[in-house]
């Protein structure tokens, strides 16, 4: 019995660690685990295998579990709000390019900096620019862009033909 403690004590750590870096979905399994674990502990205590070492495992396992249970439940708090209405509002917001985008770069918008392509060209840091497609990278557009004479990008004729595909959806209504 002290070797399935073992391994499941072992997976605990071993998720909140990759938690990390595959999200709160991570921390969520170790918590899991580390209630199996807990679960498991206190069985062996009710059938007769009590010992210390049993105890001070148990004790760190609710802590540890607790704590990854508390990262993971603030983890997909956050991920709900970066996917919810709060994160598709930024369509429209204005903001400045903090640093040149050819076409991609940095831009600042409602105090945060984001990672973003232009839409119509190069802009060059300073100038202003509105979101008009947010993920994880925004897609701005700026009166100030510079195009260069025969050059052609993919996100303008993207952007041109959602916007010319939504003024056409406008005018049918």
């Amino acid at each position: 019995m002290w070797v399935g403690v073992g391994v499941l004590l072992g997976l605990v750590v071993v998720s909140s660690v990759l938690g990390f870096h595959v999200g709160p979905h991570g921390h969520l399994v170790g918590a899991g685990l580390g209630l199996a674990a807990a679960i498991w502990l206190l069985v062996m205590a009710t059938t007769g295998q009590s010992a210390p070492l049993l105890w001070v495992l148990f004790g760190a396992d609710v802590a540890i579990s607790g704590g990854l249970g508390t990262i993971a439940w603030r983890g997909m708090k956050v991920q709900d709000s970066l996917t919810g209405p709060a994160h598709t509002s930024l369509v429209g917001a204005e903001g400045v390019a903090v640093t040149d985008l050819v076409p991609e770069g940095i831009v600042r918008v409602r105090g945060e900096n984001w990672s973003a392509t232009s839409a119509n060209g190069t802009v060059a840091a300073g100038n202003r620019v509105q979101v008009i497609e947010a993920g994880v990278r925004l897609t701005v557009w700026s009166e100030d862009a510079e195009v260069a004479e025969g050059e052609s990008h993919p996100h303008l004729l993207n952007a041109l033909r959602r916007h010319h595909g939504a003024g056409e959806q406008e005018g049918e209504q």
